[in-house]
This record gives structure tokens, C-alpha cells and sequence, in this order.
């Protein structure tokens, strides 16, 4: 990027903020109940709880500054015909007036510490959780709709070193340590496009919750972070539904009242790509296939026909049936699918040849949950749920005679059952038991030589778990404790793993907080880089064996400190967190260490700093800064001495400012980052007895990574019931040419050649949505 782009960023950056103090002088009489609630939160240290659809199109203006707590309730009341129960000193439960005849499960919701955390739609617990609601997102850079896995990469500590959501780095750990649970349900693939685009529709996601350190007892796996993505579990009896599409899908959602009791969910997403090409599939391609045998060409006799046919589609399905107001069943369906085909032709001999290569990959979960409230204080859930995975690829080399299969699949079978019993506002307990069996197995068919491989794995495992969670009569303390039971029948192995997350509120202004835990996994994925799946999608699933391929364990613990007043925001959380068990398989290695087989672990130090500043709901800027250092150490490599991760990104910087005013939102922000290890050949002797020579693993560094984005979107009422949003944004505003990942082959056992994997340049989306 040129000085003179940086700096007109910069200067928009800074009008942004400047006429956030002319917003600040415009005052309205009657506003969104939301935003008095949030003025009264702060003026009289209080938390309301409610659902989104109870205030949803209340507008009133705010209750006199002179009146006491007791007299603002009685305002709301009166003007927004809702009922404001006041259940201690701290907490206040808003409903409507039809629902008070109704037995009432009351619980106490975990405070929020901060509403709108960068953008609308992001709030901050007390516990560490990050909550998102794509329904009421407001924008990030670079993003026209809430795309779920690219919204987390916004969070301090969460980052992709290749620009995707099928490679997120949650504090320097690898994707396949990331718990992603929907609805409940395990899944095993998260992205489509190969990873440019989340795998979940955000339109009929209630709600995400994303944890990195002190998770809840009840999760096991996911020894990075949790990212627990919840569907709208009530039903209120009200039709919603919508459709939209943008340069890559098109989509439609739509929520279906089929009776008083039961309700239907569902919704679809396909890609366009194979109707129509546009700017953003010829970007996404070329980011995506830079590196694969569709844009390898062997020689002038052998080339990839350019017919290729490529697909995406998800298509989800929820039931609900609340059979008495204590008992209700949920029926859960998700299918993930993406599919490639395309011709490789030769002329051989003066004949012309083409075989079909193809490539499928899919996520087929289905579950059932049942849950009954006994009374006011104890609730029980159950759940069955299967999750299965299946990656099928064929590949042909004619020149070769070559035809290669390999296929990759997972059977999760799981059994949940939880337990919450709350004794009061101040203290409640979690507690219950998993089962879950998984079987992967991988199969690899070359016809030229013949050869064949079929791996079946199997593990069944029991887990028990009990969690406590005790808030203060003021609300300045909360503690939350448990420990989680894990015993792996096929190695007679018994794990034990705490969870802590404590957080004190000082000062009415601070809050400082200890998170820690213990966690484990057994599944995790191997990457394989010669050719492996058409040289594209190159992770496969496998299971530990507590022999050459452990079970991954990890240790973390974090404190932080954060000040939150007047809508300013000051965080700083620091954190260590030590992983054993890893393999060199499952790390990418693309030098010297490619091919061996070994056994280690990885350490992370480092620190989250956030400031967000907020103007009267209109302007939200922050600047976020994450410094760590991220090693390896395997004893049979590098004489046993640490060398940089593949993750290490040592310092990344992020910059950047929404703008809301009405049915307006505007987004623009900076992404830097220093480069990312890599491993150099020796200069002027890259080749040595037939081999490359290479320098010390990830000795070196690429470029440092510089992105601008920026986004737009405009809402407008077509009808009274229909409402619609355009929106565009531009990723990489700059065209920067990014160097993402870097390694050499060799040709002939004599030359080296080095091969750079660029970014994606500059990729225009535009989108248009109806919302019925």
C-alpha cells in the first residue's frame, strides 16, 4: 500500500470520529426502548433481562433523570405496556403481561459487561464468552452480511494466516482444535469455497457464543476454543422469513408457525458459480486453485479444460414442539455440501484423452433434543444427535495412467444429558454425562503402482461433568467452577480437566478476571501436501491411537483487566497455554519436516489489547493489538530445541470504525500483521544429494500482511411488511499483494523452484435482501 492510501484512510478514519461529537448534540424525544434500558443499566447499576422480540419496536423517550429506580420502572411500565419485575438489587426481568399467567422458569442470566462490543449484535460476558447475534449485527469491514466465522476473526487472539474459515487460529492453535458445535450437534467442516465462505447460515442463527479460554465443564474437545452456535429455540407464533443474494449464493429462510404449539425453521443457501461468473468467483478461484492441478499445466501436450463445474449448497431444518408449557422437543437437520468436477485432457500419441477428476465434501447432522422444566429452579435436557463427515475424491493424471481415490469419513454418534438447578439469583449448578463413539476411516486406491490402504479407527468415550457458579449479592463477583470426567474406554485412560473463570468488578469502572482450564481431544486432522486431494482441500480426519498419534492435551490460564465507562472500552488479557500431543503431520510443514513422523508440542505467550470507543450509537472505533510468541518443541527435530510455530504471528494490529446513522451502515478498517515463519533454502547450495537443502526450520519471515476493507449497506421499506437491504464492500480496497505461505519443489533432483501463495486481491461483493 502506498503512504498516500494509508494516509486517506486514515483521514477517513478521523472524519468518522470527528463528527461523532456533532452526533453527539442531536437528541431525539422518543428512542428504542434498548437504548434507555442501556442508559438506565449505567445510571442505576442494574442488568435487564429480556428477549429481543418482547422490546422489539417499543419507543419511548427516557424517564426523567431526578426520578429513583422504582419510579423509572413504573415509567417504562406505563409506556411501553410491558412488565418489569425487579428480582434483587441488581437484576430486572422484562416480559409481556400475557406471559405472567403463565409458570414462569426463572434463571439468572450472565451479565453483560459490554453491549455493542466493536459493532451491534457483539456483547461481552463476565465469564469471557463473546456472544453474536446475526440477527441484530450491525457491520464489520469488509463484511455486507453476518458471516459467522469471518465475525469471530474481528475478536482479540482470533485469526486466519491464510485469509479463511477453514483455518482459524484461536491463540496460535490449529483449526481442527476449534470446537464447533451447531445447535448442540459436532461438526467436522466448517466453510464452503474450501474455506472463503462459513459453512452456517447466519439468517437462522439466534446466537454464537465464542469462548478461548475458562469454557463451560459440559463442552469436551476443542482444545483452542468453542464456538457454540445456537438456533431460535422459542416459539412465538409470528411468520418471519426472507431471501437475498450476493456475487457468490443465493439464499432463503424462513420461520413457519404450523400451530400454537409447533413450529417449522428452515432455509437454504446455493452458489450461483456454476450459473454465472462474477469479480468475486474469479477472485475466490484464483485464491483458492493458485496452487492445484486445475492451474498446473504439465506441458504444452497435457492442459485442465476450463469446463469446470463447481457448487456449494447448505440446507437446514428445525422442529419444534412444545408439548406442555413444561415439556418440548426439538428436531435438529443441517446438510453441508460442496462439490468440483472438472476434465484433465492430454494428447497422447495424436489422441486426444480427458478423464473427469472430482472432488465432494459434506456434513449430514440430524439430532433430537428433549427438555422438561420440573419447576422454578431445575431443568433437564437430553439429547441424541449424529454428525457424519465424508470427503470422496478422485483424481486422474493421464500422462501418468495414474488414477488416484481417496476418501475420508467420520461417524459421530453422541448421547447428552444436562442437569441446571438454580437455588437462587446468586447461585446454580451444572451438571451431567456424555457418550459419544466416533469412528474415522481413511482410504487411499492408487492403480499405478497398485496400492491400497484402509484405516478404520473407533473411540468410545464417557464423560461426566459438574460445574457451580456463584454471583455476589452485588453483582461484583462472579466465580465459576467445574471439572470434567473424561474416560476413553479403548485405552482404559481416565482424565481429569478443571475449568475456572472468575471475574471482580473494582471501582464501579474495572473488572478484573482469571480464566484457566484443563482440556483434551482425540480427533484431529492431518495435512498432507503432495497433490493430496487434487492439491486443494488437503485436511483429513483421524483419531488418536495413544501410540505415534496421542491424545492432544492443553493447559491454559489468562488474567485481565478491563475499564469500561462512557462508552469507552479499555482491555488488556494476557495468557500462556502449553499443548502436548501434537504431530508434525497435522502442523503443514512445507520443508525439511514434510514428510517425517513425530511427536511434540507447542507453547503460546501473549497478550490481547483492545481500546473501543463508542459515540451515542452512531460511531464504534477501536484499535486492537496482539503480541505473542508461539513455539514448537519436538524431541527428535532441531536437537530438541524450540523453533517458531507455523502460527507464530508474532505482532498483528487491526484499526478500524462503523458508522450508523438511521437505515445507513458504513465500515472501514486496517488488518496488519508481521509475516509468518517459513523455511528458506541455503543460498547457493539449495541442493544437496538429490534433496533440498534447507536452512533452520521457520529461521525466516514473509512480508509482513497489510488488508483495507470496506463495506456498506442501506436499509429501506419496500411495504409495510417487507423491508429490504443493499449492500456493497470491497476486500484487499488496495489490491495489496499479499504473500501468504511460500516453499520450494525440486525438478529433476537438480533445480529448485520456489512457489508463493498470494492473498486474495481486491474483491468487490455486492448484496440485495428481503425481509418479510
Amino acid at each position: 500500500m502506498t503512504r498516500k492510501g494509508i494516509l486517506s484512510i486514515y483521514i477517513i478514519l478521523f472524519f468518522l470520529n470527528i463528527t461523532s461529537f456533532k452526533a453527539q448534540t442531536i437528541q431525539k424525544e422518543k428512542q428504542p426502548l434498548i437504548s434507555v434500558l442501556k442508559i438506565l443499566e449505567k445510571k442505576y447499576n442494574v442488568s435487564f433481562s429480556y428477549a429481543d422480540e418482547t422490546i422489539k419496536g417499543k419507543i419511548l423517550s427516557a424517564p426523567d433523570e431526578n426520578l429513583t429506580l422504582v419510579e423509572a420502572i413504573d415509567f417504562l411500565k406505563a409506556g411501553t405496556n410491558l412488565d418489569f419485575e425487579i428480582l434483587d438489587n441488581r437484576f430486572i426481568v422484562v416480559r409481556v403481561f400475557d406471559d405472567i399467567t403463565e409458570p414462569i422458569k426463572t434463571q439468572r442470566l450472565q451479565e453483560v459487561i459490554v453491549s455493542n462490543y466493536l459493532t451491534k449484535g457483539i456483547t461481552q460476558l463476565n465469564d469471557g464468552t463473546t456472544t453474536i447475534k446475526p440477527e441484530t449485527f450491525g457491520i464489520l469491514p469488509g463484511l455486507i452480511e453476518p458471516d459467522i466465522l469471518q465475525t469471530i476473526q474481528a475478536l482479540p487472539g482470533i485469526l486466519s494466516v491464510d485469509e479463511t474459515v477453514s483455518n482459524i487460529n484461536v491463540r496460535g492453535g490449529t483449526h481442527d482444535q476449534n470446537l464447533f458445535l451447531w445447535d448442540g450437534i459436532k461438526m467436522y467442516q466448517s466453510g464452503h469455497f474450501f474455506g472463503l465462505i462459513s459453512a452456517f447460515n447466519p439468517y437462522t442463527t439466534k446466537q454464537v457464543n465464542v469462548a478461548k479460554n475458562g469454557t463451560r465443564a459440559k463442552y469436551g474437545d476443542g482444545i483452542s476454543s468453542v464456538i457454540d452456535m445456537q438456533l431460535s429455540n422459542n416459539i412465538d407464533n409470528i411468520f418471519k422469513a426472507g431471501a437475498g443474494f450476493n456475487l457468490i449464493n443465493a439464499d432463503a429462510y424462513a420461520k413457519i408457525p404450523l400451530s400454537n404449539k409447533t413450529e417449522l425453521q428452515l432455509s437454504t443457501r446455493r452458489s450461483i458459480t456454476d450459473l454465472i461468473v462474477t469479480p468475486t468467483y474469479d477472485q475466490y478461484f484464483k485464491r483458492i486453485f493458485q496452487d492445484s492441478d486445475l492451474t498446473n499445466t504439465k506441458d504444452d501436450s497435457y492442459s485442465i479444460s476450463q469446463n469446470e463445474d463447481f457448487y456449494f449448497y447448505d440446507i437446514t431444518a428445525k422442529f419444534l414442539y412444545d408439548i406442555t408449557k413444561t415439556d418440548r422437543i426439538r428436531v435438529h437437520f443441517l446438510n453441508v455440501n460442496n462439490n468440483l468436477n472438472y476434465d484433465e485432457q492430454s494428447t497422447i500419441n495424436d489422441n486426444n484423452e480427458s478423464l473427469n477428476s472430482k472432488l465432494s465434501q459434506q456434513n449430514l447432522a440430524t439430532g433430537i433434543t428433549y427438555t422438561r422444566d420440573w419447576n422454578e429452579r431445575l431443568s433437564t435436557t437430553a439429547q441424541v444427535y449424529m454428525s457424519n463427515y465424508n470427503l470422496d475424491a478422485t483424481n486422474y493424471d493421464i500422462l501418468n495412467n495414474q488414477r488416484l481415490i481417496q476418501e475420508n469419513e467420520v461417524n459421530d454418534r453422541s448421547v447428552k444429558f444436562d442437569v441446571n438447578y438454580n437455588l437462587n439469583h446468586h447461585l446454580k449448578f451444572n451438571g451431567g454425562y456424555q457418550f459419544s463413539e466416533i469412528g474415522v476411516s481413511n482410504l487411499e486406491d492408487v492403480n499405478n503402482p497398485v496400492f491400497r490402504s484402509y484405516i478404520k479407527e473407533v473411540i468410545r468415550s464417557h464423560a461426566i461433568y459438574a460445574e457451580s457458579s456463584l454471583l455476589s449479592n452485588n453483582a461484583k463477583t462472579n466465580l465459576k467452577f467445574g471439572t470434567r470426567f473424561n474416560y476413553h474406554q479403548k485405552f482404559d485412560l481416565f482424565l481429569i480437566e478443571p475449568r475456572l473463570s472468575f471475574s471482580q468488578r473494582f471501582f464501579n469502572d474495572f473488572r478484573f478476571e482469571i480464566l484457566g482450564e484443563f482440556k483434551s481431544q482425540t480427533t484431529s486432522q492431518i495435512i498432507d501436501l503432495q497433490n493430496d486431494f487434487l492439491g486443494i482441500e488437503k485436511r483429513r480426519w483421524i483419531l488418536s491411537n495413544n501410540n505415534n498419534i496421542p491424545i492432544i492435551k492443553s493447559k491454559q490460564i489468562s488474567t485481565g483487566i478491563h475499564y469500561n465507562k462512557n462508552n469507552l472500552l479499555i482491555s488488556a488479557e494476557s495468557y500462556i497455554k502449553k499443548v502436548d500431543g501434537i504431530t508434525t503431520r497435522s502442523q503443514g510443514f512445507q520443508n525439511q519436516y514434510q514428510f517425517t513422523n513425530a511427536i511434540g508440542s507447542y507453547q503460546i505467550k501473549g497478550i490481547d489489547v483492545l481500546i473501543n470507543k463508542q459515540f451515542n450509537d452512531l460511531i464504534s472505533t477501536w484499535i486492537g493489538y496482539t503480541y505473542s510468541k508461539n513455539d514448537y518443541t519436538f524431541d527428535s527435530l532441531n536437537n530438541g530445541e524450540s523453533f517458531p510455530n507455523n502460527a507464530d504471528i508474532r505482532h498483528a494490529v487491526t484499526l478500524a470504525s462503523t458508522y450508523t446513522y438511521e437505515k445507513i451502515k458504513f465500515a472501514l478498517g486496517l488488518n496488519w500483521h508481521s509475516g509468518k515463519p517459513t523455511t528458506t533454502t541455503v543460498a547457493n547450495n539449495e541442493v544437496v544429494d538429490g534433496s533440498i537443502n534447507y536452512e533452520a526450520p521457520n529461521s525466516s519471515n514473509l512480508k509482513d500482511y497489510l488488508r483495507a476493507d470496506c463495506s456498506a449497506t442501506y436499509e429501506f421499506d419496500i411495504s409495510n411488511n417487507t423491508h429490504a437491504t443493499i449492500g456493497a464492500s470491497v476486500w484487499n480496497v488496495t489490491n495489496k499483494k499479499n504473500i501468504i505461505n511460500t516453499y520450494y519443489t525440486l525438478d529433476n533432483q537438480e533445480t529448485v523452484s520456489k512457489v508463493e501463495n498470494q492473498s486474495l486481491g481486491i474483491t468487490p461483493n455486492v448484496s440485495f435482501r428481503l425481509r418479510f
